[in-house]
């Protein structure tokens, strides 16, 4: 029996991270064995993000410092950033023994052994469907999931290299998608969070999809992230409004506000049509909750565009939103671009945005103060005697249907340590109802109010928050 232990350094995105508890079903199904403690490990994977600089240096400087803190172990690079530079990378790192690139995972267990015999291995392989596998793993709090229901991208952004990354775009089939869904719902998980780069060119419908996840049976909730502006089509918000175990909230990354900004990033919407948007949207869902993310310092970006975003910023009032400077990315078409933006303008410009969301998000946060909501339970904080006057107070952190998972503010909750029936209430993965007291920065304050639902499973799986 193969008793070579293995651990997986991950980085990036949701989509990167399905991606890495994929390669652990086949490893582990192979015989190979999960640790978590690099230690132990005969092979470090990292599984890289390539998108932006930022990025792929964080990856870069992982490896690094593998090497340094786990010399006995042999380092593989997987992911965006080995599927993007493998040969450059092979070349230039020998700190690297292997790099396995992000198109057909199922052929790490070959890649593998071939590396067992031998001292490294490049391998890359064509981007063809999605990939997909029982998962043992979910690096998740408990009850939570992310499912990819498509792959790669065909909407070709100028600034983004996720075309040459992960290909163009294909889906999953509808049937396909439901039994993944069907098997983690049976073990356990209570929030499904559907993820692709673009939800709305799912193949099959992304709205013919969401109604037969509602024909499914249970208590759970749904959320679909990641879908373009110019491709949301309204009948996603009318089948969200017609389940409540759909949650009305999405992911809608518009980048600019600014028309010239926009068409220059190949993008086929403008200021109008963009607040029209999100206004019919809030008509059929007026609980809406908008994430989006913005990009500045674009080839061509005049003081007065950036205004303009603001202006939209401040108009369509996301709850949340991110922003990182303009990445010059090789072979995508805005490389070449001029006039080119200082990155320190860049920059000044992104903490402008930001602050102008902290503003908008504490604004639409104060309206769930005095409201009871749901929450998942992800940590119990133990008390320390040292530095809490009052250990009979206890404290967790959840997140309620408007918070993503990751990126968005969280629910500081506030229980009764001494009640027993509160302690077994107030446990990771269980589902209780909260009222919000206040809110503290992009959080929540609240206190517990009762048990809505109890974790359990019918079949094992392994929940790590890396």
């Amino acid at each position: 029996m193969n008793s070579t232990k293995f651990y997986i350094d991950q980085h990036g995105c949701a989509k990167n991270q399905t991606d890495g508890e994929i390669l652990i079903t086949y490893l582990t199904q192979a015989g190979f064995v999960l640790t978590l403690n690099a230690n132990e490990a005969d092979f470090i994977i990292v599984n890289s993000c390539g998108f932006i600089n930022s990025a792929k240096k964080e990856s870069i400087d992982a490896i690094y410092s593998i090497k340094a803190n786990y010399p006995d172990a042999r380092i593989i690079l997987a992911g965006c950033l080995a599927e993007r530079y493998s040969q450059m990378l092979y070349d230039s790192m020998p700190e690297l023994d292997g790099i396995f690139g992000n198109g057909d995972l199922s052929k790490i267990v070959a890649f593998m052994k071939q590396l067992e015999q031998e001292k490294r291995v490049v391998k890359t392989y064509e981007q063809t469907g999605v990939c997909y596998a029982s998962r043992s793993v979910l690096y998740n709090f408990k009850g939570s999931a992310f499912v990819k229901i498509t792959e790669g991208c065909s909407n070709h952004c100028s600034f983004c290299a996720i075309p040459l990354i992960r290909g163009e775009v294909r889906s999953r089939s509808i049937k396909d998608v439901i039994e993944e869904i069907e098997e983690l719902l049976v073990q356990g998980v209570y929030e499904i969070n559907l993820i692709g780069q673009d939800l709305a060119v799912f193949e099959e419908g992304l709205a013919n999809l969401l109604r037969e996840i509602s024909k499914l049976e249970g208590d759970f909730i749904v959320r679909p992230l990641y879908i373009h502006p110019d491709h949301f089509t309204l009948d996603i918000a009318e089948v969200i409004s017609s389940d409540k175990r759909f949650v009305p909230y999405f992911d809608i990354p518009f980048q600019s506000g600014d028309d010239g900004i926009i068409k220059a990033m190949n993008r086929t919407g403008s200021f109008e049509q963009y607040v029209k948007l999100i206004s019919d949207i809030r008509k059929i869902l007026p609980d809406f909750v908008l994430r989006t993310t913005f990009l500045t310092g674009f080839p061509g970006e005049s003081e007065k565009a950036a205004e303009n975003t603001r202006t939209f910023l401040r108009t369509i009032e996301p709850v949340w939103s991110g922003c990182f400077p303009y990445s010059r990315e090789e072979d995508t078409p805005a490389y070449n671009m001029k006039p080119r933006v200082p990155a320190k303008t860049a920059q000044k410009r992104a903490a402008i945005l930001e602050e102008i969301q902290s503003e908008i998000t504490e604004k639409q946060l104060k309206k769930y103060i005095g409201q009871e909501v749901k929450v998942l339970v992800e940590e119990v904080i133990p008390a320390d005697p040292e530095t809490v006057e009052d250990t009979s107070e206890g404290l967790a952190i959840g997140r309620a249907w408007f918070q993503a998972p990751e990126v968005d503010g969280c629910v500081v909750i506030r229980f009764d340590s001494d009640s027993k029936s509160q302690t077994d209430s107030v446990k990771c993965g269980n589902i209780i109802k909260v009222k919000i007291l206040n809110v503290t920065g992009v959080d929540l304050d609240a206190r517990y109010v009762s048990l809505e639902k109890k974790f359990t499973a019918e079949s094992k799986v392994q929940f790590i928050n890396q």
